[in-house]
């Protein structure tokens, strides 16, 4: 077989197998989380006196491995908890029956899980008293158009660090237009979802801060991929952050209601830990916001730095492509005198 024929078959084959790897991929990474949606040790309240909510605590742990349980000795003190995203609710004992905390804006479907949890606890067989401690806002009270942001902000992440890669711009150029679209992206979504939607409801600098530096932690990590790998290290990013990150982000549930390992890993991409952040801003004055800005930082400056290194590769490779040379200006004919 000659070398053409050989280069010519495995063409024909590398879609063969790669399409359908890419497809199973993906039906992986969407559909196994959405199959088995259901709480695993998901931080739960007990209040009262010990007496009093032993009880109640048996009847959470009959769902083994479900909840994982704190106890506070009032309503008050889990109610900061839910405030302070320690927990995602509580079930407070109180002398007219128990009642139920919880938190809406942490995520919609934990609070029916929870209110589910604790229909059997009502006393004569009637519905539990429910407050919503923190509320999701009117007009998105099913945390969907919140859910749905975290894939524009992936995919403009990815398109943001593919243009870089793709117009050559390394070093403190690519750094410069990397920060300057992630600047405008933020101020982009924040205005489109906190002052126009009013899905977005905490302080506007914060949630445009909080979009954009998303943004920059999945533009920088394909850039970077793209200036260590090449034109793979674009479809490397494009996987780690739409096929992977955004699936497991846990923004249309919660991450402890997903399979492990998804839950934890979904926490340590820029989707998942971009969409928690996003969330405290937006409705708890910013508790619980320190891990996801860090993992987001972490991503951003590998990939600002990766950037970076390949520029400096780039020039010592080829020093005449950064460096042109000066252009030579043909002499003028000096005419003879008459």
């Amino acid at each position: 077989m000659s070398p053409a024929v050989s280069r010519d078959s495995r063409s024909l084959l590398a879609p063969l197998v790669l399409v359908p790897l890419i497809v199973a991929f993906a039906l992986w990474a969407f559909a196994w989380p959405a199959a088995r949606t259901e709480p695993r040790d998901l931080p739960l309240g007990v209040a009262g006196p010990p007496a009093a909510t032993e009880q109640v605590r048996e009847g959470l742990q009959q769902r083994e491995g479900a909840f994982e349980l704190h106890e506070y000795t009032n309503e008050a003190q889990a109610r900061d908890a839910i405030e302070d995203r320690e927990i995602y609710g509580a079930v407070a004992v109180t002398p007219s029956g128990p009642k139920l905390l919880t938190a809406s804006a942490a995520g919609p479907v934990v609070a029916q899980t929870l209110e589910q949890a604790a229909a059997h606890m009502a006393p004569g067989g009637g519905a539990v008293r429910t407050d919503d401690v923190v509320a999701a806002p009117p007009e998105d009270p099913r945390g969907a158009v919140l859910s749905a942001s975290v894939l524009p902000m992936a995919i403009a992440g990815v398109a943001g660090g593919a243009l870089v890669a793709l117009m050559r711009l390394r070093g403190t150029r690519g750094v410069g237009v990397l920060l300057g679209t992630a600047a405008l992206v933020g101020a982009v979504g924040a205005g489109i979802a906190h002052s126009w939607l009013g899905v977005l409801t905490g302080n506007w600098w914060a949630e445009a801060a909080a979009i954009g530096l998303t943004a920059l932690a999945v533009s920088a990590t394909v850039a970077g991929l793209e200036a260590l790998l090449g034109t793979a290290g674009i479809g490397l990013g494009a996987l780690i952050a739409v096929l992977l990150g955004n699936p497991t982000s846990g923004m249309t549930s919660a991450p402890e209601m997903l399979p492990e390992p998804l839950g934890t890993l979904g926490q340590l991409l820029p989707p998942g830990a971009g969409g928690s952040l996003l969330r405290s801003v937006s409705f708890f004055d910013g508790r619980a916001a320190d891990t996801p800005v860090l993992v987001l930082t972490v991503w951003a400056v590998l990939g600002l730095v990766a950037v970076t290194v390949g520029g400096i590769r780039r020039e010592r490779a080829n020093p005449a492509e950064e460096t042109p040379e000066p252009r030579r200006v043909p002499a003028t004919p000096v005419s003879a005198a008459g």
